[in-house]
């Protein structure tokens, strides 16, 4: 699933495709700005870890499950 986030004073947004549910990734976001945790950290379907502290972060944009097609079909 692809996940957006904004980081404030920063002029790109992150963008990573992870291979957690849009659950997790909630979950993870929640417990960073209630104070759980003082950074949000991230994996993506490589195995890469992106940490942003929680202070900073302006927004986190979850998207849907991506569902891989196969084969040559009609639209």
């Amino acid at each position: 699933m692809e996940v957006k986030i904004g980081v404030q004073n920063a002029a790109r947004e992150i963008v990573l495709e992870s291979a957690q549910s849009a659950d997790e990734v909630q979950r993870a976001v929640s417990q960073a700005l209630e104070g759980g945790a003082k950074l949000l950290t991230l994996a993506d379907e490589h195995g890469r870890r992106v940490i942003v502290p929680a202070e900073r972060l302006a927004y986190v944009e979850i998207g849907e499950q991506t569902v891989r097609k196969v084969g040559f079909g009609t639209l």
